[in-house]
């Protein structure tokens, strides 16, 4: 399974990252911090507060998004959009 997260400002893609999970489902993965904290520093962002809501999103759409409010640092985009594939 793949993981993409794209950084999203006035709904246009500024920044994009990829990276290869060994779970062949979501709900096989045990913990998201971990993938998503791998993406959040290859696109050298702080990493959002996963909230159980995203989880829930990531196994039934196969996607979540974190706004500025999942961040508690300042963030200089719209939203990070998380997808799996």
């Amino acid at each position: 399974m793949k993981i993409w997260a794209r950084i999203r400002k006035d709904n246009k893609t500024i920044e994009q990252e990829t990276i290869d999970l060994p779970a062949k489902r979501a709900d096989e993965v045990m913990d998201w911090n971990e993938p998503i904290g791998e993406l959040c520093h290859n696109l050298n962002l702080a990493r959002p507060v996963i909230l159980d809501k995203h989880k829930k999103e990531l196994l039934l759409f196969s996607g979540t998004a974190f706004r500025a409010d999942d961040f508690i640092e300042k963030i200089a985009f719209d939203r990070l959009e998380i997808e799996l594939f």
